[in-house]
């Protein structure tokens, strides 16, 4: 079994659904770096229940391309998994297991590219210093990314790039839209059905909030700023989650939902929660003409920036000329990249496996992907032929 599929099956085993902590995970990565000589550095969340990574090999005078992978994955509940999900099992050239396609298989593979590394940097014969970023907790609103970032800050840490590996076939990303998340909770007043108009139906005008922002996303697909480098051309918005009331007989006091928006580089979501908003004050004034308590409030949850990488940045020149490619696609899924872009460190996407395959039941990479990863990533260890 190739270095990295081994690998993979220990990231594998490691259960780091983002609800749980990582540091067992951390800590055995840890482990097989001091194992190869390196020194990796932690940065902690606020309970010390997770924690980030962060390896430099080679000289520090230069600076270094980095290697980023989440380590969190999303939940396996409810899901019609055909094999454990958290044992890797190969059959008929696919790698099955959470995580092995988003993202632990372009971790795999950088961790097996550790060993090479090491002996070429003694050597002194590494084309570029390499470094190793491990982040917690990617999949609910790039939270760990954040503080990892700060610390190399901090540390002085010379940055020249970011490969952020999440699962792309081996094909460069070189833009993604920002996703934005809010929670907006409406309360009423509750009343007996049979005394509607005594009461004010928080489902009815989380109702008309939801309307509105499906029109606004209408308006967008219609009439907005389209750009073809996007397989959904346009910015999105959409509700994802609505709970509220009690029972069918009673006015419900209390609803809430959950609605996103996914857009382009360039755009302001800005302009849709001010729309929003401006509604919310409409339907408050009218709320309050019966329930003086009754109210609506927006609460943000999630923000990751959108991404451009930089035209001719060095990342992006490097990623192109290992793919063989000289252009990249833009996705409509939100990656770490922007926020790495934001702090000054140019970035790009790319990773084995296929974002079809994430977040699904039965999830998987093919070992051919984990192996062009491989050789892939070797390859950014010797100076390119002349």
């Amino acid at each position: 079994m190739p270095a990295s599929q081994d690998l993979l099956a220990r990231l594998v085993a490691f259960d780091t659904t983002s609800r749980r902590s990582n540091l067992d995970l951390i800590d055995w990565v840890a482990d097989y770096l001091f194992d190869h000589g390196l020194r990796p550095r932690l940065s902690y969340s606020d309970d010390q229940h997770k924690a980030n990574l962060f390896v430099r090999i080679g000289a520090d005078d230069a600076p270094a391309l980095v290697l980023s992978g989440h380590t969190d994955v999303v939940p396996v509940d409810g899901q019609d998994w055909h094999t454990n999900p958290f044992t890797l099992t190969e059959k008929d050239g696919r790698l099955y297991g959470r995580g092995s396609a988003d993202m632990k298989g372009f971790i795999a593979s950088s961790l097996a590219l550790v060993p090479q590394a090491v002996d070429l940097a003694g050597a002194g014969r590494l084309a570029r210093p390499i470094a190793l970023a491990l982040s917690y907790d990617e999949e609910v609103g790039c939270i760990g990314v954040r503080r990892l970032i700060a610390d190399v800050v901090a540390a002085g840490e010379r940055v020249s790039g970011v490969i952020v590996g999440e699962p792309t076939e081996m094909r460069p990303v070189i833009a993604h839209k920002g996703i934005a998340q809010y929670r907006v909770k409406v309360t009423g007043r509750e009343a007996h059905s049979s005394l509607t108009p005594y009461g004010v139906n928080a489902i009815e005008y989380a109702a008309k909030l939801i309307v509105h922002l499906r029109r606004l996303a209408e308006t967008e697909a219609a009439f907005g700023h389209r750009n073809a480098l996007y397989d959904v051309p346009f910015t999105t918005l959409q509700t994802g989650l609505v709970t509220g009331g009690v029972a069918a007989n009673i006015v419900p006091r209390d609803c809430e939902f959950v609605f996103e928006c996914r857009w382009l580089p360039g755009d302001d979501p800005q302009r849709f929660t001010d729309s929003l908003l401006d509604y919310v004050g409409q339907l408050v004034g009218e709320m309050r003409e019966v329930a003086p308590e009754a109210d609506i409030r927006i609460e943000p949850l999630v923000h990751c920036p959108a991404f451009e990488s930089e035209e001719g940045s060095a990342v992006r020149t490097e990623t192109a000329r290992l793919c063989g490619c000289a252009d990249g696609a833009g996705v409509a899924y939100a990656t770490e990249a922007g926020l790495f872009q934001e702090a000054g460190f140019p970035a790009v996407v790319c990773g084995p496996g296929s974002i079809r395959e994430a977040h699904k039941p039965n999830e998987f990479v093919e070992a051919a992907q984990l192996a062009a990863c491989d050789d892939w990533l070797a390859r950014l260890l010797v100076p390119p032929a002349r």
